[in-house]
C-alpha cells in the first residue's frame, strides 16, 4: 500500500487571519474582506438575521435574556451541563481549543478515537503555530476549502449584525443594508440589550459586546494552551495572545470553524460520525466557558456551518468553484471529498494495521461512551433558551421541502442512502423548533437539525438494520 507523505504548510497566508501583535497564529476571525458582499454572504446575512429583531417582541425579549443567563450560567459552572469531562477539566480543553487548527484540523481529531486520532495526529499536525502537516494534499485541499468558505460568509457577518459595516467602518452594501430594514432588524442587538452599546464605557468600540464584557461575573481560570504554553481565558479574550474587545460576538466564527471542521471529518470517517458531531458540539461550547461567546453565537455558527457544508456537498454552484485566498478553487466538492476519504481510509488502515470498523472501536478518550456523547450534544442543540416562534415548536418541519440539500451531511458518508431518505431521517430526528432562527425559513431549518441523532439511525439504515 502507497505510503502517503506528509504535506507542509504555513499559516502566513491571509485565509486564516492571524492579526496580533504577537506572532501567535491565532485565527480571531475578524472579517477578511472589504468589499461587497458574495451572494453566499447574503444568504449568511438573511440567515442569521433574526437575530436583529428580538428585541421587537415580547418573545424575542425573553429569548435575549435568557440568553445573557445561560451564557453567564455556563461560563461560572453556576448552571451544570453534562460535559464530557469534569467541569474543571473541561475548562482546561476550552483553553485548548482556543487556538484553531484550520490547515488540518488535528485538535478535532479527538473525536476520531484513541487508535484513529493517534494515526490522524501522527500525520497532521502543528509543529508550531505557524507550520503544520497534513495527510495528503486531497485532504488538504478539501479543509482549506471548506473552511474558506464558511469563513468568509462567518466573518461577513460579525460587523454586519455589530454596526452594519464590513470592517467596523465601512458602510455595508445599499443590498445588504435592505435585509434589516425589510424586517425591521437592528444592530448590536446584545450589546443594546446588555446594556453595553456600542463605544460606550466598557464596551467594544463596534456593537455585539461580547460575554467577557457585558456579563456580572466572568471566572478566569489558568492553564496550558494547545501548544503548552502557560495562559488563561483572560489572554485569549482580552490579549495579549488574542483580543476580542472590538470583536463582534455573532456569530461565533470559533464555532463555525470547530463544526465546519468536524463534520468535513465525519465525512471522511463515517465510522467516527456520531464521536465527531459531538466534538464539533464540544469545540463550540467550549467558546461559552472562555467568556468569548453566547449561547445565540454558538448556535448561530453551527446553523451556518451545516448550511455552508450541505450546499457544498450538493454542489451548489453559488458555493463551488470559488476563489478563496489559501484554498485551491474546488468545482465538484462531491468529488473532492470522495477522492479524500480514500486516501483518510488507506492512510490510516494502514497505521492503525486493521479495518477501518474495528480501529473506530478502539477507544478510551472522552468520546467513548455514547449515551455520554448524546445527553451532552443534546444540551447544546437548544441550550434551553425560549420559543420565539410558537408556530413552529410544535410542529416538524419537511427537511426535502424546506432544505431538500440538507441530506448531503448524510449521503456523502453514507452514499447506499438516497438523498430522500436522509431528508426523512432528518425530518424525523428534528430538534425542537421555534427557537430565534427557526422562523420558517430554509436555513431555520438547519439551526434544529439533530446530527448526532441523524447519522446514527442513517448508520444503521445504510448497514442494512432497522431504526430502533
Amino acid at each position: 500500500m502507497k505510503k502517503t507523505q506528509p504535506v507542509f504548510a504555513t499559516l502566513a497566508g491571509p485565509r486564516l487571519l492571524c492579526a496580533c501583535a504577537f506572532i501567535t497564529a491565532l485565527c480571531i476571525l475578524l472579517p477578511l474582506y472589504a468589499e461587497a458582499q458574495s451572494a453566499t454572504d447574503m444568504i449568511a446575512l438573511k440567515g442569521l438575521a433574526p437575530v436583529s429583531v428580538l428585541s421587537n417582541t415580547p418573545e424575542g425579549r425573553a429569548a435575549l435574556a435568557a440568553n445573557y443567563t445561560v451564557t453567564g450560567g455556563l461560563q461560572t459552572g453556576e448552571i451544570r451541563q453534562p460535559t464530557l469531562l469534569p467541569f474543571p477539566e473541561q475548562r482546561q480543553q476550552a483553553l485548548r481549543d482556543a487556538f484553531i487548527t484550520g490547515g488540518n484540523l488535528t485538535q478535532l481529531a479527538d473525536g476520531l478515537g484513541t487508535a484513529l486520532g493517534a494515526a490522524y495526529l501522527a500525520r497532521a499536525h502543528y509543529i508550531d503555530r505557524k507550520h503544520f502537516t497534513s495527510l495528503s494534499q486531497a485532504v488538504s485541499d478539501v479543509i482549506a476549502y471548506a473552511t474558506a468558505a464558511s469563513e468568509m460568509n462567518s466573518s461577513s457577518c460579525k460587523y454586519f449584525f455589530a454596526n452594519e459595516t464590513t470592517d467596523g467602518k465601512t458602510t455595508v452594501s445599499p443590498e445588504a443594508m435592505q435585509i434589516l430594514k425589510d424586517m425591521d432588524g437592528h444592530p448590536d442587538v446584545f450589546g443594546k440589550s446588555y446594556g453595553f452599546p456600542a463605544g460606550s464605557s466598557g464596551a467594544g468600540a463596534y456593537g455585539d459586546a461580547r460575554p467577557f464584557l457585558t456579563e456580572p461575573n466572568i471566572t478566569r481560570f489558568i492553564g496550558l494552551d494547545y501548544f503548552n504554553v502557560p495562559a488563561s481565558n483572560v489572554v485569549y479574550n482580552r490579549g495579549p495572545i488574542m483580543n476580542l474587545v472590538n470583536s463582534p460576538s455573532y456569530p461565533s466564527g470559533h464555532t463555525t470553524y470547530g463544526y465546519t471542521g468536524a463534520l468535513v471529518l465525519a465525512i471522511l470517517v463515517p465510522e467516527r460520525y456520531q464521536q465527531m458531531v459531538a466534538r464539533g458540539a464540544e469545540y463550540g461550547n467550549d467558546r461559552i466557558l472562555m467568556g468569548a461567546h453566547y449561547a445565540m453565537d454558538v448556535m448561530g455558527g453551527r446553523t451556518l456551518a451545516m448550511y455552508d457544508l450541505a450546499h457544498l456537498l450538493a454542489n451548489d454552484p453559488a458555493y463551488t468553484g470559488r476563489s478563496f485566498k489559501g484554498a485551491l478553487a474546488i468545482k465538484d466538492f462531491q468529488a473532492a471529498i470522495k477522492a479524500a476519504r480514500k486516501e483518510v481510509a488507506s492512510s490510516l488502515q494502514a497505521a492503525c494495521g486493521n479495518s477501518m470498523k474495528i480501529c473506530a472501536g478502539e477507544d478510551t478518550g472522552r468520546f467513548s461512551d455514547p449515551a455520554s456523547n448524546a445527553a451532552f450534544y443534546s444540551s447544546t442543540q437548544t441550550y434551553h433558551l425560549s420559543v420565539v416562534y410558537p408556530k413552529y415548536a410544535g410542529t416538524v418541519e419537511d427537511v426535502s421541502k424546506l432544505a431538500p440539500e440538507a441530506g448531503y451531511l448524510l449521503t456523502a458518508a453514507f452514499p447506499s442512502l438516497t438523498l430522500q431518505q436522509a431528508d426523512r431521517i432528518l425530518t424525523e430526528t428534528e430538534g425542537p423548533g421555534g427557537g430565534f432562527l427557526d422562523n420558517g425559513s430554509s436555513f431555520g431549518v438547519y439551526s434544529r437539525l439533530d446530527l448526532y441523532a441523524a447519522s446514527g439511525l442513517a448508520a444503521r439504515l445504510a448497514q442494512g438494520g432497522q431504526p430502533e
